[in-house]
């Protein structure tokens, strides 16, 4: 089984379940939703209907409590964990140790079982305040990256975007123990 998460990047949502809906043909997905993109409303969508349509590619309700991410390590066993989007919130509370979500929670247990975690970073900061936690996550043994690039290097010259698309491919990756690269494109 593979674990799913969804932080709050919402502008990368679309990008991310159809994602999602590749990876249901080869993998049981267990999705797992951080309390911000479980329940905020943006102009991307809402929460609410995001659910929906996950439990329905998925065809089970998405965690969304810390209480019921914490068995995704010793008593629920996870192949791998995908957190696609990964905000720069996100990256740094798991650089820190910090659990206070259901997805660091459940990071934090899968990380246990020396599983790969397979990161897809979205951030408005990743080459400002979240690059040392960036540094932080590649020295971690089991911690992958999907391939980044600037999205809007004028506009936002800290920000850096994963390629969702590439999710799968790095997935087989990470479940080899291999780092995709180049990481920076």
């Amino acid at each position: 089984m593979i674990g799913y998460a969804f932080c709050g990047s919402f502008c990368t949502f679309d990008r991310s379940i159809s994602v999602l809906k590749e990876l249901v043909h080869d993998y049981d997905v267990l999705p797992i939703m951080s309390h911000n993109a479980a329940s905020t409303d943006t102009r991307f969508g809402k929460s609410a209907d995001f659910i929906k349509k996950i439990t329905d590619i998925c065809r089970r309700e998405p965690i969304m409590t810390i209480k019921d991410a914490e068995p995704l390590g010793p008593a629920i066993p996870l192949d791998a964990l995908i957190i696609a989007p990964c905000t720069g919130n996100t990256l740094a509370k798991l650089a820190n140790g910090i659990t206070d979500t259901p997805v660091t929670m459940a990071a934090k247990a899968h990380l246990r079982q020396s599983r790969p975690l397979l990161i897809s970073l979205a951030t408005n900061d990743a080459m400002s305040a979240n690059l040392k936690n960036i540094s932080t996550m590649l020295e971690k043994k089991g911690v992958f990256f999907v391939p980044m690039k600037q999205d809007d290097c004028l506009k936002k010259p800290h920000s850096l975007v994963s390629e969702f698309e590439m999710i799968p491919d790095c997935l087989v990756s990470a479940l080899k123990g291999k780092q995709e690269r180049p990481l920076f494109i």
